[in-house]
């Protein structure tokens, strides 16, 4: 289950809880979107939600009143393995087993499309076309962005032309250190914050090296599956206890890209690659069996997971507009 789609099951609980009576409050209060996210220090679960505290006044009731009676409707959803209440009335939600592997298996399906989904369709954004070179580059992913998001996105020049997604750095910089490392130069920083130019450091193979290691670790992920298939198994879907840091990053992508749409932020998009990245090159050891070791379902399973983070990977850069190669 994903951001998106456990914010829909506490929306649909809320609204439940309201139609039978459980919480007295009028219709319009009732959000059409809950926040949901990684819980505060202290909080347990793989998600939180204050959802029963914003609730709370319009109900008349204590927050954590309101808390117990969403706990248990959302406890008795798909995909839910226990719900808490923290503090003064947060929803700590843990999901079962089965349905953080289901994420593995809709990224393999999705395949590059993994997070795009209609958070903003029927919306509508034009943007004139920037002088400045960074403002160009911004432009051309946020329009990536916003489209993956089902929104209606182009930019437009002075004249009322449309104008394609080829966004390039300027001819020095591009020069100097290729299309792509030029891109991630301008993208990473936060559209307020001024970008840091350091050549030597973006021609860098190492680890300080943040586009390295994301397109690094894309090309790790399908090196596993070619040595993979010379010790002959495939990834295949299942559980993989180990795997919980970089499963929790693959249910959180989704989320990630609706909000990069939304503030029209592709840092967010490019902090989230890092991390997956990161996540990937710490799980990558234990995929392929070691020594004399037969590959086992555990293998198969890590496989696939490694697999998933990779397609994640890709489908990033590609909004990005950076390439992901296989070898590197």
């Amino acid at each position: 289950m994903t951001p998106a789609e456990l914010s829909r099951t506490v929306v649909r609980v809320v609204r439940s809880a309201v139609d039978e009576g459980a919480l007295s409050v009028a219709g319009d209060v009732v959000p059409d979107a809950v926040k949901v996210e990684r819980p505060r220090p202290g909080g347990g679960g793989d998600y939180a939600s204050g959802v029963a505290l914003k609730l709370a006044a319009a109900a008349g009731l204590p927050p954590r009143r309101v808390a117990e009676v969403l706990r248990r409707r959302i406890a008795d959803q798909p995909g839910i393995a226990l719900v808490e209440i923290s503090g003064p009335g947060f929803l700590n939600i843990t999901l079962d087993r089965g349905g953080k592997d289901r994420v593995v298996r809709r990224v393999l399906e999705a395949t590059a499309s993994y997070g795009h989904g209609d958070a903003l369709l029927g919306q509508s954004y034009d943007f004139a076309e920037a002088r400045e070179e960074r403002a160009r580059v911004v432009t051309d992913v946020v329009v990536r962005l916003l489209r993956s998001q089902g929104a209606l996105a182009r930019t437009v020049e002075h004249g009322g032309q449309v104008l394609p997604l080829v966004a390039c750095p300027e001819p020095r910089l591009r020069e100097l250190v290729g299309v792509d490392a030029a891109r991630w130069a301008m993208l990473r920083p936060a559209r307020h914050d001024r970008p840091r130019i350091e050549v030597d450091e973006l021609l860098a193979q190492r680890e300080s090296n943040a586009l390295f290691r994301v397109r690094y670790a894309y090309a790790r992920s399908r090196a596993l599956t070619r040595n993979a298939l010379e010790l002959g198994f495939r990834g295949e879907v299942g559980p993989v206890p180990d795997g919980e840091i970089l499963l929790g990053l693959l249910s959180d992508h989704p989320g990630v890209l609706e909000s990069a749409a939304r503030h029209q932020a592709p840092d967010r998009l490019a902090r989230q690659l890092e991390a997956v990245a990161d996540g990937l090159l710490r799980f990558q050891h234990g995929v392929l069996p070691l020594g004399d070791e037969k590959p086992s379902a555990a293998h198969r399973n890590r496989l696939a997971l490694a697999e998933a983070a990779g397609t994640v990977l890709a489908g990033g850069l590609s909004l990005l507009g950076i390439d992901a190669p296989e070898f590197l």
